[in-house]
């Protein structure tokens, strides 16, 4: 579905210095995945995703995407995919039918397949009751879920979503998943994603990319990544800091007052025999919890910063 060699793309900026925002991209995503695309701000994420999309020439480098060459047959590329940008899509003047069945004849079909289509969608993405509303009148998941319905109107093999929960509260960012999941049970469809929520990453998605500085760093089931690039880590109170300290020389963690950490692999059986060790040794445990690692812990462990930091978008 997408299949990429060295893609780069390089800016020209001010005083003719060069900048590179993508520095050879080698990504391989097949038919039916689900793949959320993280990194922080200024990575390369939305570089890559308008190249993907045909919106921006490689420098160099190649990418074919549903088939077709992002270069040299664009057409064919923007035929076969759907784009849900991070800005609303629906025109203001127009009824929420009517807005589908006019992106559709777009795409070239015929009057009958697009209002066909289109009441296929309203029904699938629970719009028909709001299928005559202008888009000023519907809330904030409501106008994501008529953006989700416009880019699949013409049956795209593979849909970019980019972002699509931003700026939406927490039950309406529930409900796109619930529809974005149901669509790729439905039909099949590829879906391609970027979010900087990393809880939809680690529990939505079945693979995860993770860009840095153009470049990508780590690929992945999100379990695979954070067993492989962070661990489970055993957090323990001890009685006092002395025994903190004694409990951090024997399970070779830190202790920072009397608050001991240690990375392990499964933490859940690795604990118990800890314990017994702290016990004998005669160190006084307080508190003792598991805690399995986040996909911010990944990156954190790639690159010395948090993902989060500065990854909200403006």
């Amino acid at each position: 579905m997408i299949h990429t060699r060295g893609l780069t793309r390089v800016f020209a900026m001010k005083r003719k210095e060069k900048v590179e925002a993508v520095r050879g991209i080698d990504l391989d995503v097949e038919a039916g995945q689900l793949v959320a695309f993280l990194g922080p701000n200024g990575a390369g994420k939305s570089t890559t995703l308008r190249m993907l999309t045909t919106l921006l020439p490689p420098t160099s480098g190649t990418a074919t995407v549903a088939g077709h060459d992002v270069a040299k047959d664009p057409a064919r590329v923007r035929s076969r995919i759907g784009y849900v940008g991070q800005r609303n899509s629906a025109g203001e003047e127009y009824r929420i039918r009517d807005e589908l069945v006019t992106q559709g004849r777009c795409y070239g079909l015929r009057p009958r397949e697009a209002a066909t289509r289109a009441d296929e969608l309203l029904d699938l993405l629970d719009l028909t009751p709001l299928a005559k509303r202008l888009p000023g009148t519907l809330s904030g998941g409501q106008r994501r879920r008529v953006d989700i319905a416009l880019g699949l109107i013409h049956r795209p093999d593979l849909l970019f979503l980019d972002e699509p929960s931003t700026g939406l509260d927490p039950t309406s960012r529930a409900e796109i998943w619930q529809h974005i999941l149901r669509l790729r049970e439905t039909y099949g469809t590829t879906l391609f994603l970027t979010t900087h929520y990393l809880e939809e990453a680690d529990h939505m998605a079945e693979r995860v990319v993770i860009i840095d500085g153009g470049r990508i760093i780590a690929d992945g089931t999100a379990e695979q990544l954070k067993n492989d690039l962070a661990g489970d880590r055993i957090v323990i109170t001890a009685g006092t800091e002395q025994d903190a300290e004694k409990a951090a020389r024997i399970g070779g963690g830190t202790a920072e007052g009397t608050t001991v950490t240690l990375r392990v692999d499964r933490a859940t059986a690795a604990l118990p025999d800890h314990l017994r060790a702290l016990d004998a040794a005669g160190v006084k445990v307080a508190t003792a919890e598991t805690i399995r690692p986040t996909l911010d812990d990944v990156f954190l462990s790639l690159t010395g910063r948090s993902l989060t930091d500065d990854d909200i978008p403006a």
